[in-house]
Order: C-alpha cells, then sequence, then structure tokens
C-alpha cells in the first residue's frame, strides 16, 4: 500500500496511520513532548540508552533496501525528512558521547614518559579521555590523605598498599607497573665519571663543578635517598655550595642544558630526556630500587575504563614503553 502525506489535510485512513506511526515513534514521543513540556504523570524522557538504540535503527534503515530512506520518502515531506536525517545524526552523537569516560590519574612523575607514550594509544582505542596530574609521591599522598582522589593512582607500592588501608584505593586493584633505581646523569656526550664503588663515587661528586637532584623537603623519593647517601659519605657540607635542587623530575633537563654536570634522578626520568645519558646507578648497597604500582581509586564512578588503562599500562604495550624508557618492567 502507498501511502501519501497530505500537507493539507490527512485522509481519514492514509492521515491515521501517518499519524499513528508518529505517535509510535521515540522521535515522534520527543516532539510531542517538547510542546506540551513537563506536567505530572508525563513519560520520563528517553534515557541514554533509547537515544543510541533510537540512532542506530534509523541510521541502519539508510543501507538496507525498503530501509529509512524509502520509509521517510514515502511518510514524509522532503522537508520532514531533512529533519529527521538531522536528528538521525545528533542522537548518534548523543549516543556515541554517553559512553566516553574522563578519567583523573594521580602519578608520580616518574611514570610521566611512560604515559605521554601510553596516552594517545588509550585515548585512541576506546574513545575515554585522561587527565593526568603529576607530582611527587609524598605531595600526592598529602593531597590524597587531605580527601583529594582519583580513578586511578600509580604511586611506589608500599605507599599506595597503605592508601589501600585506609580504604581509598579498591581492594584487591594493586598491581606493580615496574621498577627503577636512583641513577647518576651527565649531558650526552659528556665523559661519564667511575662511579663503580663508593669510593669513587664520592670522588666524582667532589670533583663535580655542580649536581642537581630533587629537594628533600618537597618530598621527591631520589631526592630523599640521595640526601642520606652524601650524608653516609661524609661530604653533606663541601656539596651544599654547588647544589640546585629541583622540586620535582627537572634534574636530566638542567644536565641537558648544560646547567648542572651531574643529575641525580630516578633512571627513567633521565632516560627519558633529550640531551641526557644514564651513567649508571649508585654502586653496592648505596643502590636503591624503587616498586612503582597503579591501583584504582574507592570512589572512582567507571572500574572497567580504570582497569583497561590498567590492563595496557601492565600489558605487553606498557611493558615495551616502561623498558625503553629506562624502566624494568613487573
Amino acid at each position: 500500500m502507498d501511502v501519501r502525506f497530505d500537507r493539507k489535510r490527512p485522509s481519514s485512513r492514509g492521515g491515521a496511520i501517518v499519524q499513528n506511526l508518529k505517535q509510535a515513534s521515540p522521535t515522534g514521543r520527543l516532539r510531542r513532548e517538547a510542546r506540551a513540556g513537563p506536567k505530572s504523570g508525563a513519560r520520563k524522557p528517553l534515557s541514554t540508552k533509547t537515544y543510541s538504540e533510537t540512532a542506530f535503527l534509523l541510521c541502519l534503515g539508510s543501507s538496507q533496501r525498503g530501509g529509512k530512506k524509502a520509509m521517510m520518502g514515502r511518510l514524509f515531506s522532503r522537508r520532514a525528512s531533512l529533519a529527521a536525517a538531522v536528528k538521525c545524526s545528533l542522537l548518534l552523537a548523543l549516543g556515541t558521547a554517553a559512553h566516553a569516560a574522563e578519567l583523573k590519574v594521580m602519578s608520580t612523575v616518574a611514570l610521566t614518559p611512560t604515559l605521554n607514550e601510553l596516552t594517545p594509544k588509550y585515548e585512541s582505542s576506546g574513545g575515554n579521555k585522561l587527565m593526568i596530574v603529576y607530582s611527587t609521591i609524598a605531595e600526592l599522598k598529602k593531597r590524597i590523605d587531605a580527601g583529594e582522589t582519583a580513578d586511578v593512582m600509580i604511586l611506589s607500592r608500599p605507599v599506595l598498599d597503605g592508601l589501600q588501608t585506609q580504604g581509598k584505593v579498591a581492594q584487591g586493584s594493586i598491581v606493580n607497573v615496574g621498577s627503577s633505581y636512583v641513577a647518576i646523569g651527565v649531558r650526552t656526550g659528556a665523559p661519564k665519571p667511575d662511579i663503580s664503588t663508593a669510593e669513587k663515587l664520592k670522588t666524582a661528586l667532589l670533583a663535580a663543578k655542580s649536581i642537581s637532584y630533587a629537594d628533600p623537603a618537597k618530598g621527591g623519593a631520589s631526592g630523599v635517598y640521595f640526601a642520606k647517601v652524601i650524608d653516609r659519605l661524609g661530604i653533606a657540607d663541601q656539596m651544599k655550595s654547588k647544589t640546585v635542587l629541583v622540586p620535582g623530575a627537572e634534574a636530566g633537563e638542567l644536565v641537558a642544558k648544560g646547567e648542572v654536570e651531574l643529575g641525580v634522578a630516578q633512571a627513567s626520568e633521565i632516560a627519558a630526556v633529550a640531551g641526557a645519558q644514564v651513567v649508571g646507578p649508585l654502586p653496592g648497597d648505596l643502590n636503591s630500587a624503587i616498586v612503582f604500582a597503579v591501583g584504582i581509586g574507592s570512589t572512582t564512578k567507571d572500574p572497567a575504563a580504570a582497569k583497561s588503562l590498567i590492563e595496557l599500562l601492565t600489558g605487553p604495550t606498557g611493558a615495551a614503553v616502561l623498558k625503553s624508557k629506562g624502566m624494568d618492567p613487573a
């Protein structure tokens, strides 16, 4: 039966069919509710799922014989067809956006190079977006203790374990990411000092014109540890006048720019800076490795999206990136 749309006055039969189809369709319902406005007892607005399903059904018809294009050509005027096509596009956009999530990540600066490379891969694979807050482990823990939270937290394993005990990290969500050691770095092309023993490290530090490491007062793990090393070597006073303290992981950048001769930081932080090279770890029992881990914040509203990021970071792709940035994958 060929049903035509009469703009002036619908026939008793054909017009009724068109009207019934329009009344029954989701777009017809949206149109009626927009005209009527909110009222007592009115049906609830279409859910996000309904929007997505409606968009899918409308747009699927355009590629099938006797589908949307044929149906709308028979039932609607050219103007109505155009309006429906616009609505189809809008519904598709709404449906797609509804499934995307924005994850907040609080991460130690040691993972900056790795996350910089993995973020585009994660965002392009599922449409989710990452909002990453970088700082020292001590500063991030302070903020979390004060009430700040995140969907994903990347800190040292001991700190994450403590936060899990406090109920700030979801039980059973913590996974080791990798480890990194405190290292000495110099500018690319510069001679590498011999730091193979404690005594040779002491000689190299005293011979250096300048050195930089994270300010222990700011809580940077490598800076806190290295301050204890030079104190143990008995040269804390001699080093003060030629030490440049930085708030985070900037020691490698100062080395690359030629502003200091030696830099002390996590090996991954130095290796990630163009123009800087790792000399090696601190020797013998002066060496210190930090295990980094990742966990899901207990208040996250999208644990599935958080889990997918963790799987990328700790899977084969993440392991390869971690290794290329000077870390030992877990």
